[in-house]
């Protein structure tokens, strides 16, 4: 029988992968690494990986603390390196996103209002839900790595020359 080990990448550990193309052309294709990518990233810029019509994958470097971003739509955060806090807000109607049809996270603009409904710890592997006309604000005391699934909004940045391999 075969024995196989799982190896966990990290932020200053990990080991890229990559597409064996047979028959083929490698610009078919798309394969990027989310700890390559907060790599190379500012903090708390939601660089896609991933896209399948309006809904994205970003990559997230955690490092310090966030803006208060709010969104029209539930969003999910997958911590994929170290910890990071999200703390959230139930905000006031004045400062819910007017749009309902609105795709992806917009800033808040300062401080939220509304009601505080706590923070998250959430380490390698855990998932934490991100309900709408929520504040919620990332917090991490060491870089961190976060995937975002969300709708593509005005923040998420493409970069697919960047990060993508091409052969």
């Amino acid at each position: 029988m075969t024995q196989y080990t799982t190896k966990f990448g990290a932020l200053e550990n990990y080991e890229k992968g990559g597409v064996q193309v047979i028959n083929d052309s490698a610009k078919n294709y798309a394969f990027s690494n989310c700890f390559e990518i907060a790599g190379k990233s500012k903090p708390y810029e939601k660089i896609v990986f991933g896209i399948n019509q309006i809904y994205v994958l970003e990559t997230i470097r955690a490092e310090g603390v966030s803006p208060w971003y709010t969104c029209a739509h539930d969003e999910f955060a997958l911590c994929m390196d170290k910890e990071v806090d999200i703390y959230l807000v139930k905000l006031d109607p004045t400062q819910q996103v007017q749009d309902k049809e609105k795709n992806g996270a917009v800033p808040v603009g300062g401080e939220p209002s509304g009601q505080p409904m706590g923070w998250m710890k959430i380490k390698r592997g855990h998932q934490a839900l991100l309900p709408a006309n929520v504040a919620y604000q990332f917090r991490a005391a060491k870089p961190a790595v976060i995937v975002l699934q969300t709708c593509k909004g005005d923040l998420s940045v493409e970069k697919w020359a960047d990060i993508c391999q091409a052969a």
